[in-house]
């Protein structure tokens, strides 16, 4: 049996790998074109490679491609899926259709270390990384999904799923290079956001590595004291050096941030709050306020706020120049919105 995943290779591994068995150099760029531009899931499909060669390939190689094991879908159209990975492990992708866009929100680990207090999947504790190819697997398959259910590719990619992308940093920026590469996917890494909880010498790693793609901080408070309750990750990445990190960031790349915050009632949603948070905002240029609506955790203290104090508190941003967008929570009823990927299915 083969033990070699043929996807860890790199370009010039899989050369080598080519040569050793016999064949020609260019072999090794036609099967990585099957790999990473046209996501072949078998051997069996490289079909402009010879017989004999593929069957040379299925006995020294493997390909681990992850698989559908529950599909969900929501009342208002959103499309939840449970994946196993070859290990038994599961993880959770969800798709987004919103007037005429379709996002993929997708997971970077098996569960979660950062325990954050309304989140479900940080109850699952981490169990491992996922390598770079679930992670493309997981938009491979998610566009496959959106093609056939929405007759329309992928237009945005979010990893806001299950898991910290900092804390994989290496396999997710390879992930997302298959995605965006001209020899892989060729996406525009402008409709990709990868979201933090916020770790700050990985955000200035981002910035030293010139990513392309739009960085979002869940922050959720706008002060220290708030954000250790429900944060832990804040005790050692405080709110100052996050901004000084972002700030670089930003002084490097030029990209977009954006402050992802969750209205709690009657614990961030006062004029106070907002007043910190237009103080914030001021500090890291250009960035935006996605508001998000919170959808109820069991076992979680925490609630959503009310209509009225959402609307005052975002009247209160935009009355200071501070761009707020409200996000609607979709896919409630199949526990697909942000905070509910746990592997209920």
């Amino acid at each position: 049996m083969p033990t070699i995943d043929i996807r860890k290779l790199s370009a010039e591994q899989l050369k080598n790998a080519m040569v050793t068995m016999g064949e020609k150099p260019f072999r090794a760029k036609q099967v990585h074109e099957w790999l990473w531009k046209r996501s072949a899931m078998s051997f069996e499909e490289m079909t402009n490679l010879s017989k004999e060669l593929r069957v040379k390939l299925e006995s020294e190689f493997m390909i681990r491609p992850m698989v559908e094991d529950v599909i969900q879908k929501s009342k208002d159209g959103t499309i939840k899926i449970r994946y196993q990975l070859h290990d038994g492990n599961m993880i959770e992708g969800v798709l987004i259709p919103v007037e005429g866009r379709v996002t993929a929100c997708v997971s970077s680990q098996v569960g979660c270390s950062l325990s954050c207090k309304f989140c479900a999947t940080g109850f699952m504790g981490r169990k491992r990384n996922l390598d770079p190819a679930e992670i493309y697997d997981q938009i491979v398959l998610l566009n496959r999904r959106s093609l056939e259910n929405y007759d329309m590719p992928l237009t945005n990619v979010v990893f806001m799923g299950m898991g910290e992308p900092l804390l994989n940093y290496a396999n997710v920026m390879q992930g997302i290079d298959y995605v965006v590469s001209p020899d892989g996917l060729n996406m525009s890494a402008k409709r990709i956001t990868v979201s933090t909880a916020g770790i700050a010498k990985m955000i200035v790693k981002l910035g030293d590595d010139g990513v392309k793609f739009n960085l979002a901080l869940s922050l959720h408070a706008a002060n220290d004291n708030k954000r250790n309750t429900i944060m832990a990750i804040n005790e050692t990445n405080n709110l100052n050096a996050l901004v000084q990190a972002l700030n670089y960031f930003y002084d490097k790349t030029g990209g977009r941030i954006t402050f992802e915050y969750i209205l709690f009632d009657k614990f961030n949603d006062s004029r106070t709050d907002a007043e910190e948070l237009v103080k914030l905002c001021r500090k890291v240029p250009g960035a935006k306020v996605n508001i998000i609506e919170y959808n109820n955790v069991q076992d979680v203290p925490y609630t959503k706020t009310n209509e009225t104090r959402r609307d005052e508190f975002i009247h209160y941003l935009e009355s200071n120049d501070v761009v707020a967008n409200v996000r609607l929570s979709r896919g409630k009823d199949i526990d697909a919105a942000c905070g509910q990927l746990a592997n209920k299915a």
